[in-house]
């Protein structure tokens, strides 16, 4: 319990808050009156009863997210774990770029930075819109209705992850089923611990293979470092890991999420019609999509290594913090209004790759595939509908990456 402006007892909200049926492209409303009950920071029961900190404002989030004093280690005594299976597995995950801090978090993104800086993200473009071209032209030879979830959505970040990784294209059967294993929120112990020793043991199979015979890809880069002594195999496989099931999972859920939210929404649909070839307007809108939909909704999360204070409250050592990314991306204070989806709107600073030192390493790729497929699809299927009632969609609240499982669609 915790007491009101009055002094009177009131029950801490729960975490993870249901969303509204109504609403499914929202956030849990109950996490969205946090902000107009002026509590940008207070204690919430989560699934196995502990009361970590809910920070959902956008300013206190940044502070949180950039302060090294909060740790992002799954390991440390008081980290508020999303899951079962993560808490009893914690002291087993190797430490990696994910859950590391400071220094040794710092030596993992350099092993990283080569790999995806914004000019070899950017020379993929021209393979982003052939490859999507090729998929709409396949959508638009077969039948309909048809599942874009399928068709399009795990299809191109598949391919790009495979492209960009150095992963055979033919075993994305193996890591998508693997990736809805790491993100689901109801797996058990077992269940996370074969996936991990699955997709471990493939990837450093990769990787043995490529120190000898390397290529011109992310998992060649990795094995040059293990090779050099810079990264131990180890920990090339689980970055390897880490940016498999990443790479591909959550752009996936955002290209379905945000065609469906356009669809949904006439005018702002007919601006993205309008304006389909105009790279400066599609790369504002991809923002604002992403800030309205935030795709890893249960994320970040972190816990105090000292006692610190956010916004006037006393966060003890040993304190876990969650910090709510889509909370602080409908924060009116940094988004005025919203509730309301603007194509138009300045929405480069939100939190949807998260901020600070830990913010998506692969954000720059992700961007450039959104704004390939968001403007060719468009473009190219101009009668893009629905074809079922949007109360049929189902959403996957029961995901660590938000979206949606099928998408059917007609023209």
């Amino acid at each position: 319990m915790t007491e009101d402006q009055a002094g009177t007892p009131v029950p801490l909200p729960t975490y993870p808050t249901p969303r509204d049926p109504q609403a499914p492209f929202a956030p849990p409303p109950d996490l969205l009156r946090l902000h107009g009950g002026g509590c940008p920071v207070q204690k919430a029961v989560t699934w196995d009863e502990s009361t970590p900190w809910l920070v959902t404002s956008h300013a206190a989030q940044r502070q949180v997210l950039t302060d090294p004093r909060l740790s992002a280690n799954i390991g440390t005594p008081g980290y508020p774990h999303t899951t079962q299976a993560m808490k009893e597995h914690a002291g087993h995950f190797p430490v990696s770029i994910n859950s590391a801090d400071g220094p040794e978090h710092a030596r993992f993104r350099r092993s990283l930075t080569n790999s995806f800086t914004r000019g070899r993200m950017a020379k993929l473009r021209p393979e982003i819109q052939r490859i999507t071209d090729e998929i709409v032209d396949e959508l638009l030879a077969g039948p309909k209705p048809a599942d874009l979830n399928e068709k399009l959505s795990l299809a191109l970040p598949s391919l790009m992850i495979c492209e960009l990784l150095g992963v055979p294209y033919e075993d994305h059967p193996f890591f998508q089923e693997h990736a809805g294993v790491t993100n689901a929120r109801f797996k058990t112990a077992e269940e996370s611990a074969a996936t991990m020793q699955a997709l471990q043991e493939y990837i450093g199979g990769l990787i043995e293979a490529k120190i000898k015979n390397p290529g011109e890809d992310v998992l060649s880069d990795l094995g040059e470092k293990v090779a050099s002594g810079s990264l131990t195999l180890d920990e090339a496989k689980t970055l390897g890991h880490i940016l498999l099931v990443a790479g591909h999972d959550t752009s996936a859920n955002m290209i379905t999420l945000g065609v469906a939210l356009l669809l949904q929404n006439p005018d702002q649909l007919e601006l993205m019609r309008r304006h389909a070839d105009d790279d400066k307007f599609v790369m504002g809108a991809v923002e604002e999509l992403l800030r309205y939909l935030t795709i890893p909704h249960l994320l970040a999360r972190r816990v105090a290594v000292e006692d610190i204070e956010i916004e006037g409250q006393q966060i003890k050592a040993g304190d876990g913090v969650i910090l709510p990314l889509p909370a602080a991306n409908w924060d009116p204070a940094a988004f005025p209004e919203p509730e309301r989806l603007e194509l138009t709107r300045k929405a480069a600073h939100h939190h949807a790759f998260g901020w600070g030192p830990h913010q998506c390493v692969g954000q720059q790729l992700a961007r450039i595939e959104l704004q390939v497929v968001y403007s060719t699809i468009f473009r190219r299927i101009p009668t893009l509908a629905l074809a079922v009632d949007p109360s049929e969609l189902r959403f996957k609240e029961d995901s660590q990456a938000y979206g949606i499982y099928e998408l059917p669609v007609t023209w």
